[in-house]
């Protein structure tokens, strides 16, 4: 009778030899798991827990806050720069107009001084109106003067305001230079009186010279 076959007995570990099984890492999901063996020697690491929130200050680091603060200043720098530029040029524009029309009346109320009636000129002078709305709540007339004539020619205007009662309230001067044959200029008149009582313009003279 056949002897039964001999079973090799199991090959016995080498001392510090784990399975390849258990050395193996698994990174899934963006997670790291650390696997370790029996004996103490090694340790699993499962899914991180939250952070200690009170450990945060709830301010930015000083650089980023630094950062942050130029930033703020700069823009307001250059807000306020953007700010001053405009109104400064607003102020020189002002200014220029206000020159122009200081400029013009001296050099009506000279051409005006002597004339009788209401000049040589009206049938070359309107007057209209301008809305209270686009003029901020002032009275105010845009004078078209044309020169209907074919020469070269100057004008000057006399607006008066009246008031209910058909008195004068206030005078105003405008006018023209130079102006060729053909050409228009639109000066414009503001009433520098209080809006009540409300006044009318009226066109008392204009000449040509």
């Amino acid at each position: 009778m056949p002897s039964p076959s001999r079973v090799a007995p199991p090959r016995a570990l080498r001392p510090g030899t784990r399975p390849a099984a258990a050395l193996t890492c698994v990174l899934t999901a963006g997670l790291l798991t650390a696997c370790g063996g029996g004996g103490g020697s090694g340790s699993t690491t499962g899914t991180p827990s939250s952070p200690n929130t009170a450990s945060f200050s709830g301010t930015m680091p000083s650089a980023l806050a630094s950062s942050a603060s130029s930033a703020i200043a700069s823009a307001r720098a250059s807000a306020s720069a953007a700010a001053s530029s405009a109104s400064v040029r607003a102020s020189e524009f002002e200014a220029s107009v206000s020159a122009e029309s200081a400029r013009r009346t001296a050099a009506a109320q000279k051409a005006l001084k002597g004339v009788q009636g209401g000049g040589n000129a009206r049938s070359e002078v309107a007057m209209t109106g301008l809305s209270r709305n686009e003029t901020g709540g002032v009275l105010a007339v845009a004078v078209t003067i044309t020169n209907k004539t074919r020469q070269k020619a100057s004008y000057a205007v006399q607006v008066d305001f009246l008031d209910p009662q058909g008195h004068v309230a206030e005078t105003r001067y405008t006018g023209a230079e130079n102006l060729e044959p053909g050409k228009r200029q639109q000066p414009i008149v503001f009433s520098h009186e209080p809006p009540e009582p409300k006044l009318t313009p009226r066109l008392t003279k204009a000449q040509r010279y």
